[in-house]
């Protein structure tokens, strides 16, 4: 009995803390921060000189728990340190107009010292910037925090191809955290090509514990129940990834809403800990379909609709098809 009353009491603080919980969202010097009461949840980094992508990062979940690999913003030992343009949880595509945003500088240095070095330059002659302009709006609204950023994708001489318009809104749902990304791609200076490419779409790297190839208990599942490898270049509504993050099982599912470009959405997700929405790869993806090159033209925008659910246990404990179930229902334009 005193160990029943014990958990029935410590139930009740969780929920009071939940209730009281408090999100806020202000200018920081990488960009901007996202707080719950005075904890970090997410830090959108629009400046930074590394890389030529915005990004969020860090991103803590569950039990204030990491939810991304450091690397490369941080040198953590036991850490995977391969992919640096994984950037916590990010959007690029390897061609649109011609120019890479999904890669960056330091994915082609090693390479520019092998065998493949005529390919690496090429390919670095070819990066593209998403170059934050700036905020639209960093408020709070219905207990949620909101970000709205506007970008210009740039090509390598700095001219500009487009414009995107990413809205980021944080909210906590009982015990799991959620960032809602919607993202718009706008032909601001004409129409501009978008090839069909394997290596492009929303990601996020998961903790390296996380992954499966860790062999510590991690797991890739979809909607329709397709596991680890063979979630790679599926469709589906879903896909979850989950496993051991600091001694607690935690996961992170992304759901594709309906109106979202292309849904259901093939999923370029890895064993390693790549895990990425794709609506953009067809061909690239499955050879059976036809090539998912378009032109992006002014007065008709692409528009992605994603959440991320930060969550305990796997995805029948966190529940995440009727998650999905309730995430299709929200209107989007």
């Amino acid at each position: 009995m005193i160990a029943i009353r014990t958990l029935f009491l410590i139930g009740l603080c969780f929920a009071s803390a939940h209730l009281s919980a408090e999100l806020t969202v202000k200018p920081s010097a990488k960009g901007a921060l996202v707080k719950i009461d005075d904890q970090v949840f997410a830090e959108y980094v629009s400046a930074d000189e590394e890389t030529n992508m915005p990004y969020l990062w860090p991103i803590y979940g569950p039990g204030q728990k990491a939810m991304t690999r450091a690397y490369p913003m941080q040198m953590i030992e036991g850490e995977q340190h391969d992919h640096p343009h994984h950037r916590g949880l990010c959007f690029g595509h390897e061609d649109i107009a011609g120019y890479d945003t999904w890669a960056e500088k330091a994915t082609f240095e090693e390479q520019l010292k092998g065998k493949n070095a005529s390919k690496a330059k090429e390919r670095l002659n070819l990066l593209g910037r998403i170059q934050h302009r700036k905020f639209e709006k960093l408020e709070v609204a219905k207990g949620s925090a909101i970000i709205v950023a506007l970008s210009d994708y740039l090509d390598a001489s700095g001219k500009k191809l487009l414009e995107e318009r990413r809205t980021m809104i944080f909210s906590v749902d009982g015990d799991n955290r959620l960032i809602d990304v919607d993202i718009e791609l706008i032909a601001s200076e004409g129409a501009v090509k978008v090839t069909d490419k394997k290596d492009a779409g929303l990601s996020i790297r998961v903790p390296t514990s996380m992954a499966v190839d860790s062999k510590l208990g991690g797991k890739l599942i979809n909607s329709d129940g397709d596991t680890d490898a063979t979630t790679w270049a599926k469709r589906a509504k879903w896909c979850d990834y989950h496993g051991p993050v600091e001694g607690i099982h935690l996961g992170i599912a992304m759901l594709n809403h309906p109106s979202s470009f292309r849904y259901p959405t093939y999923w370029h997700s890895r064993t390693y800990g790549l895990f990425t929405a794709n609506p953009f790869g067809t061909k690239s993806l499955n050879p059976e379909e036809m090539d998912g090159s378009y032109t992006l033209t002014p007065g008709s925008p692409t528009r992605l609709f994603h959440r991320f659910i930060f969550h305990f246990g796997d995805e029948k404990a966190a529940n995440i098809e009727s998650a999905w179930q309730a995430y299709s229902k929200v209107s989007k334009p």
